[in-house]
């Protein structure tokens, strides 16, 4: 599962914060777990699930205990990164 770091065509607002993934959850998203599978991707591509204060330690063991989890950061600073990239490729 991927769970975009930007809200979804369902999201009522395209303005609206992002969100937890957690399932259920709708709090305001303040960490970025950063991961992928090896069987599956290239080990340079980062998927992303985003976790409220509540749940980032859930998420977090959920994908480490199968090898999964690459860095956790905040959105703030992940997004800073995006930023940077892209005056980077630009």
């Amino acid at each position: 599962m991927n769970f975009p770091l930007f809200p979804t065509p369902d999201s009522p607002d395209d303005n609206a914060p992002p969100v937890c993934s957690a399932k259920g959850c709708r709090a305001a998203a303040v960490w970025v777990l950063a991961w992928n599978n090896p069987k599956l991707h290239t080990p340079e591509r980062r998927k992303t699930w985003l976790a409220c204060d509540a749940h980032r330690e859930h998420l977090s063991s959920f994908l480490g205990v199968r090898g999964f989890l690459k860095d956790v950061v905040t959105l703030e600073e992940w997004e800073g990164r995006e930023e940077h990239d892209s005056a980077a490729d630009g």
